[in-house]
């Protein structure tokens, strides 16, 4: 099992108060997280404060590019995987983007993995782009990635779409990797699919072991269908932790916590149809005993990695906390 840590780039004012980190956090963040022996970061991505967010917070959340952000964590780390955990590819262009994570791969010397979702929150979407709001950004996600592969891959690429079109575009330098690994993120079966078809991964995320492992059964039939090993498809779940020295302390650190709030606002959206209920039992909430117990269940339902981590704490430093413990206590457990 691979763990990693969600690197706040984009979650003040929604998992975490704000203010909440600056630059020099984000990047002391990443090198301890590769200190301590995690596979990698995992940054989330927005243009626009949500507007529920807007309501709860005097102060604006600063939300930092991922990818700009990379390159000075790619400068000062040498195995910690950059990945995205989620980028919102409806926000970008397709070409743009192939140019920018070719360099990333480049600069890291081949340590990308990219997340790719159409976002949480569709409001963000209109308020960038109202002339495009009927649009349905399922589609713009898929062609996008359909872009990415081509560009990547191929040494002059022409693609004509419904919403883009590229036509003999020779991009250079190609990323190191190769395939360049792109996982799909989302719990509908729209993600599934799209993993299974094409992605090297698919990255649900809050929710349980036993959803997981019906998605996971999912995406091996879809992906033997279409000749592939499905055990080439990475399941890279995204869980939030909270540790405590007993259980009912680590419950009430995660329920009095933004992420929870956080969490129970989705419940429209990535979590639509989830029981909040027992948000405590489909995340890492308790004991240390009891988190590698729940990650032997994460194991058992196929899931290959954790990554991107989130780490309750309203501080950097009770954060990072959070992280060390986690090293310490259950990374060695789960020694690849």
């Amino acid at each position: 099992m691979k763990f990693g840590v969600g690197l706040p780039t984009c979650t003040a004012g929604l998992m975490y108060p704000t203010p909440f980190a600056n630059p020099t956090d984000i990047v002391r963040i990443a090198v301890e997280v590769e200190q301590l022996g995690y596979y990698d970061i995992a940054g989330n991505d927005h243009f626009s404060t949500p507007t529920y967010v807007r309501s709860e917070w005097s102060t604006p959340p600063d939300f930092f590019d991922p990818l700009i952000t990379y390159g000075y964590c790619a400068a000062q780390t040498s195995t910690l995987k950059l990945m995205t955990g989620i980028l919102v590819m409806p926000m970008r262009h397709p070409v743009v983007l192939a140019k920018q994570v070719a360099t990333l791969d480049q600069f890291s010397q081949g340590r990308v993995i990219l997340g790719l979702g159409i976002g949480a929150y569709r409001e963000e979407f209109i308020a960038c782009y109202p002339s495009m709001a009927a649009l349905a950004r399922s589609e713009l996600l898929e062609e996008s990635a359909e872009v990415l592969r081509g560009l990547f891959e191929q040494r002059r690429f022409t693609f004509t779409g419904k919403h883009y079109a590229v036509e003999d575009v020779e991009m250079y330098p190609k990323p190191v990797q190769v395939p360049l690994p792109i996982y799909f993120a989302g719990n509908a079966h729209a993600s599934i699919r799209r993993a299974a078809e094409s992605g090297q991964g698919w990255l649900p995320a809050g929710i349980g072991a036993a959803a997981i492992a019906a998605g996971r059964t999912e995406l091996t039939r879809i992906a033997e269908f279409h000749g592939r090993d499905p055990n080439s498809i990475a399941v890279a779940a995204q869980v939030v932790v909270a540790l405590g020295t007993t259980h009912e302390q680590a419950l009430n650190t995660f329920e009095t916590s933004q992420m929870y709030r956080h969490l129970v606002s989705l419940s429209g959206s990535t979590l639509r149809g989830a029981d909040m209920k027992k948000l405590a039992e489909t995340n890492l909430v308790g004991t240390p005993d009891e988190i590698c117990e729940r990650v032997s269940r994460f194991a058992a339902a196929g899931v290959t990695h954790l990554c991107g981590l989130l780490f309750v704490g309203d501080t950097v430093d009770a954060m990072l906390s959070g992280v060390r413990e986690f090293a310490r206590t259950v990374l060695p457990a789960f020694a690849e």
